[in-house]
């Protein structure tokens, strides 16, 4: 791993954003129904997973998978009930606000 950490998180937060907008986009595919929406989800995906193979030179190998996981987990759960309005219940946000602490605490011992 080479020294310069900022860059790491940098490329993961773009990794991070690009999963989010695959996986909204899944969702506006309906099912591979619609060829343009599917055709950059798998093009947002593509770009996540190269900028967090990128991020994964500077940053630990779990760190970032779980925060790209974890992040990408709690946004879509946000974007599915604020733009897709599906319901989240209780239980659900518990958890979702633990692998936040999670994700948190990860990036506080990276620190």
């Amino acid at each position: 791993m080479s020294g310069n950490a900022s860059l790491g998180w940098g490329l993961l937060a773009l990794a991070i954003a690009l999963e989010l907008s695959g996986t909204i986009l899944m969702k506006v595919s309906g099912g591979f129904a619609r060829l343009w929406p599917s055709v950059f989800m798998f093009a947002c995906y593509g770009a996540s997973f190269t900028l967090l193979n990128f991020s994964v030179k500077h940053i630990p190998l779990g760190v970032a998978y779980a925060i790209w996981s974890g992040v990408g987990i709690t946004m879509i759960g946000v974007v599915g009930h604020y733009f897709f309005g599906e319901r989240l219940k209780m239980a659900s946000l518990v958890w979702m606000g633990f692998i936040l602490i999670g994700i948190v605490g990860l990036k506080w011992s990276e620190s």
